[in-house]
């Protein structure tokens, strides 16, 4: 077994003790003063490992967090987000677990392995002391709701960096790197009719409800699983009683996309829906959230600098994969930095009651995340 791998292997009992004390911090988007209570246990630690800290203060989601460690230019640049899906007070329906080499709790795949992962490399950096080039590491409150005010942030530094690598979830079932994400638009389709009374008058008003259902039909009809597109309408409400034509009605829609071209040509679609129903008028709001991750050069390169680390070093396989899902590392790829994604827990269940990480992978996979800071 390498040696590296050896003394993270040898470490698992302060591994998983600082995992289970960050999930235990339980960070819901929604609930800032808890996303700012990890994000103040997370400053103190960067701190003790010698980085410059700075807490960028949110009004209304939680702090995000940028610490850089190292001097000079094009740092490699590393992205964890605190948030979880999870509200507060699941860690008391769910406790952290350890059971057949399997960590169990809300949030310990999605994404607090990975933020444990990158922590334990940057010691293991330093007390090596071969490290080339500065690493900053960005902590965002907002990922799992958008990202809406670590963006700019992310964007910002990527451009000045080197790499990106991304400590999200490796995809199942076999922990492979993420060299492609699917870019997410997300859209509310507004309809408006007219009102009335649906006994005296039904001919009289304009139903906004079955517009909105013709205009379900469409958008659905623009899935195509053979090139990856999809579209789903998630949810929907409109009119006001069963009685009375509906004068208004909305959707809230979700596209997923591989590619920017795709991208374009849906996004033009749906931001210019035409009514079916004479008289009707339909009003689009929203757009693409999250750029398809497409699989670039540069992408293809890292992933191979990774894959050679492991098969040369290492002694365990790298594979790559593709997700449905999005990430930060559809930001910063989408600007041509070469980002690789999916570097954080191997494991499933993301987003679940079921979900978990194996113990086994995290020497091996903090070992590459080591290499990776020491070799870029």
């Amino acid at each position: 077994m390498n040696e590296l791998i050896t003394e993270f292997r040898n470490n698992m009992d302060e591994i998983v003790s600082f995992l289970q004390k960050i999930v235990e911090f339980e960070s819901p988007s929604l609930e800032k003063a808890y996303v700012d209570r990890l994000c103040d246990f997370l400053a103190e630690n960067c701190i003790e490992l010698g980085c410059q800290v700075e807490v960028m203060e949110n009004y209304d989601f939680g702090n995000n967090l940028v610490a850089r460690w190292g001097k000079g230019e094009n740092p490699i640049l590393v992205l964890c987000h605190m948030d979880t899906v999870w509200p507060s007070g699941e860690i008391k329906k769910r406790p952290f677990i350890v059971k057949d080499g399997k960590a169990y709790g809300p949030g310990v795949e999605d994404m607090k392995t990975g933020i444990t992962q990158a922590l334990f490399a940057l010691e293991a950096v330093q007390k090596r002391g071969i490290c080339k080039n500065p690493i900053t590491f960005v902590f965002n409150g907002d990922e799992e709701i958008g990202s809406h005010t670590s963006r700019p942030i992310i964007e910002e530094l990527s451009k000045k960096s080197k790499c990106v690598l991304v400590l999200e979830p490796a995809e199942p079932p076999h922990g492979s790197i993420k060299t492609m994400r699917k870019g997410v638009g997300t859209f509310i389709v507004r309809i408006k009719g007219r009102a009335s009374h649906a006994g005296s008058d039904p001919d009289k008003g304009i139903s906004a409800i079955e517009e909105l259902a013709h205009q379900i039909i469409g958008l659905h009809k623009l899935t195509d699983f053979g090139s990856g597109t999809t579209v789903n309408v998630g949810v929907i409400n409109g009119g006001t009683r069963s009685n009375v034509i509906a004068a208004e009605a909305q959707a809230e829609v979700d596209l997923r996309i591989w590619t920017k071209e795709e991208a374009d040509r849906l996004l033009h679609l749906i931001m210019n829906l035409k009514p079916v129903l004479k008289g009707t008028t339909i009003c689009v709001e929203g757009g693409i959230n999250r750029p398809p991750m497409e699989r670039t050069e540069g992408i293809v390169r890292l992933f191979e600098h990774a894959q050679k680390l492991c098969a040369d070093e290492l002694g365990f396989e790298l594979t790559e994969a593709k997700a449905g899902g999005a990430s930060d590392g559809n930001l910063t790829a989408a600007l041509g930095i070469p980002t690789l994604d999916g570097l954080g827990a191997v494991g499933d269940g993301g987003h679940s009651v079921d979900e978990f990480v194996c113990l086994d992978f995290i020497p091996q996979r903090t070992a590459l995340l080591t290499r990776l800071f020491e070799t870029l």
